[in-house]
């Protein structure tokens, strides 16, 4: 098992300077998962806390929902695509295995003089993304980076197991990270971990190089979700905790500070208990997951932008982000806005 350690992080302050999301336009009800699946609303909403989700186009890849959030949010930031210097895209569900998904967001962009690559740690990828944006912003590397988490799950969805297929959806969320001046906002602290030992709770186990699909196994539908729920819930209330007290501490903020806590939108329980653990009222805790389901990396990065467009916060407030996801993995910033 590893975790960042507790050095003091850079003193450079960089800022989120814009926030985007995309979600595909056709709507998966509970209703729809019936005539697919032996489930039945009740039993979806009162497990998960899901209602609808978002599924992608035919034709419609990753890359292209990555690039329609990432331009909503260069638009905000004031900044023009060919004036970005880094591009880090998290994904489990990349359009190719190579290139990467980031190579044709920078085609898609016209950015031409920005380095491009993708990450992969499932739901916490949109938060390792802007801890290495954060540090190379911070390091003088770059001067602006646009981070995105984005999904294309249905493809890797079996629809006939109706214990993963109810938990997920399509969409994609950005942020433009630049260095701040003063009296602008701070990422203050972030924390990022995994623990390798859990590898077998949650995954895709075929498709790599230690199971390519075959014709002999291509009807095991290997490439799809597998999930042992009752473990991965024990873990994500555990760690996610922990993950979110680590970055207050880090950032001398206590929770009756906090304006808004944003937690991955994988499980209404989940979400209720990392509330409960850290002391902070459900009013001050962002949720969304009824509309779009578990996007994975996309999940948090979709209810930013959300919680941000909709006035949630102001500049100078305190937000909490706070995510975990298969690897296993967790990660948290404390946000300064």
């Amino acid at each position: 098992m590893s975790k960042t350690t507790s050095k003091p992080e850079s003193q450079v302050p960089v800022m989120i300077a814009g926030t985007g999301s995309y979600l595909p336009e056709k709507i998966l009800t509970n209703a729809d998962l019936e005539s697919l699946v032996d489930t039945s609303d009740e039993w979806i909403t009162s497990r998960t806390g899901i209602k609808e989700r978002r599924i992608a186009a035919e034709g419609e890849f990753t890359s292209h929902m990555a690039t329609k959030a990432a331009e909503k949010a260069l638009e905000q930031a004031k900044i023009d695509p060919s004036d970005l210097d880094l591009i880090i895209v998290a994904t489990i569900t990349p359009d190719t295995l190579t290139p990467a998904t980031a190579c044709y967001v920078q085609q898609n962009l016209g950015s031409r003089k920005a380095v491009a690559f993708d990450i992969s740690a499932a739901c916490s990828g949109f938060l390792y993304a802007m801890k290495i944006a954060k540090r190379l912003i911070s390091d003088g590397a770059f001067q602006n980076a646009l981070i995105i988490g984005a999904e294309k799950l249905s493809s890797f969805v079996n629809w006939e197991d109706r214990n993963t297929c109810i938990l997920f959806g399509d969409g994609a969320g950005a942020a433009v990270l630049r260095r701040s001046e003063e009296g602008e906002g701070n990422i203050i602290a972030t924390d990022i971990g995994t623990d390798g030992a859990q590898t077998h709770l949650l995954n895709i186990p075929g498709g790599g190089s230690a199971c390519p699909i075959t014709i002999e196994n291509a009807d095991q539908r290997l490439a799809s979700l597998a999930m042992l729920g009752k473990e991965v819930f024990k873990h994500a209330v555990t760690r996610m905790k922990q993950s979110a007290e680590t970055v207050l501490e880090r950032a001398n903020i206590a929770p009756e500070d906090v304006k808004l806590v944003i937690p991955h939108q994988a499980n209404l329980r989940i979400i209720g208990a990392i509330a409960d653990r850290l002391t902070v009222p459900t009013e001050r805790v962002f949720t969304n997951l009824q509309k779009y389901g578990n996007t994975s990396a996309a999940a948090v990065a979709i209810a930013l932008d959300e919680a941000h467009r909709s006035g949630r916060f102001e500049r100078g407030d305190k937000i909490v982000l706070v995510v975990f996801g298969a690897g296993l993995t967790w990660a948290a910033a404390a946000i300064e806005w």
